[in-house]
């Protein structure tokens, strides 16, 4: 797309967009099921040549994510919008409308009950009912009352609420040949996520952030520390107004993140680009106007 002539937002767009529409992330057609077995989604996009961004969170019944954040930007005054009314930008977007059931993926249902179960064990019981496959995502099909306990979200180290309820988010950066920078970021947030809760991904500057001037940004790990941390503006603050160069200041805030995880992929102008991150491992990649690409998983490579 960028070779030929695409625009940055262009790209990052159709990138997202094509891992949406993925069972293997949590993003769009492979997002995680919720506390009340339904699939809710965030997204955000930015423009690095205007600072324009727009994000929905909370969707239902959005085929695609991404291209309603970019409606968002594009079609209203707005910069992020949820629940029945980014379906309604979807809607005169043209976009497509799914069915909830399918969302559906029979691994992340499974991942719901594991989680579920994990959490019956640390004194907290349920009540469950399984949703057939045509069913799954409708409100109400999976029961859940709680009986006992809560879950535990303190930036204490402890994992009862996070181990293996956030991986799987996706994002995109990109510089084009007129010098312009852009990020996006979709995901289907965290397995269990209860009370409409929302994460990084569609908040500009915690998880998205692009502006020429310093670099584009897209990350993502324990949202709750990532919103209160800044981490996709921190890492063009640092650009911008340290002059570090961009792989130490993507760096420094990875280790800024800590024990608490986090992964990123970052671009500036100059086509330098930096993917950190201190988790067990982050599905990488990248292409080059050389047409030179590589795609990573693990910390060694």
């Amino acid at each position: 797309m960028l070779k030929k002539g695409g625009t940055s937002l262009d790209a990052v767009e159709a990138t997202v967009r094509t891992m949406e529409d993925s069972p293997l992330f949590n993003a769009g057609k492979g997002a995680v099921f919720t506390h009340e077995g339904r699939n809710e989604m965030d997204a955000a996009i930015m423009d690095g040549q205007t600072t324009k961004a727009g994000s929905v969170a909370g969707v239902t019944v959005v085929r695609n994510p991404i291209p309603a954040a970019w409606a968002v930007m594009e079609k209203s005054e707005h910069v992020m919008i949820v629940g029945a009314g980014a379906k309604q930008v979807a809607r005169e977007k043209g976009l497509v409308i799914a069915e909830p059931s399918y969302f559906y993926t029979e691994a992340r249902y499974q991942q719901l009950q594991k989680v579920l179960q994990a959490d019956k064990s640390a004194d907290t019981s349920y009540q469950l009912s399984a949703p057939t496959k045509a069913e799954s995502t409708a409100p109400g099909k999976v029961k859940v009352k709680m009986k006992g306990g809560k879950p535990q979200s303190s930036l204490d180290g402890q994992n009862i609420f996070t181990e293996g309820r956030k991986y799987g988010t996706v994002g995109a950066v990109a510089l084009d040949e007129h010098g312009n920078l852009a990020a996006a970021t979709s995901t289907g947030g965290m397995t269990n996520k209860r009370y409409g809760r929302v994460g990084d991904a569609p908040l500009i500057g915690a998880s998205t952030y692009a502006d020429n001037q310093s670099c584009a940004v897209s990350c993502t790990g324990w949202s709750e520390y990532l919103i209160r941390a800044a981490v996709a503006h921190d890492v063009a603050a640092r650009v911008e107004y340290l002059r570090q160069p961009l792989p130490q200041a993507a760096q420094a805030t990875i280790d800024k993140v800590g024990k608490f995880g986090g992964d990123l992929i970052s671009l500036d102008r100059q086509g330098n680009f930096a993917m950190p991150f201190n988790s067990e491992g982050m599905c990488r990649g990248y292409i080059k106007a050389s047409g030179e690409s590589q795609v990573l998983i693990c910390k060694a490579e």
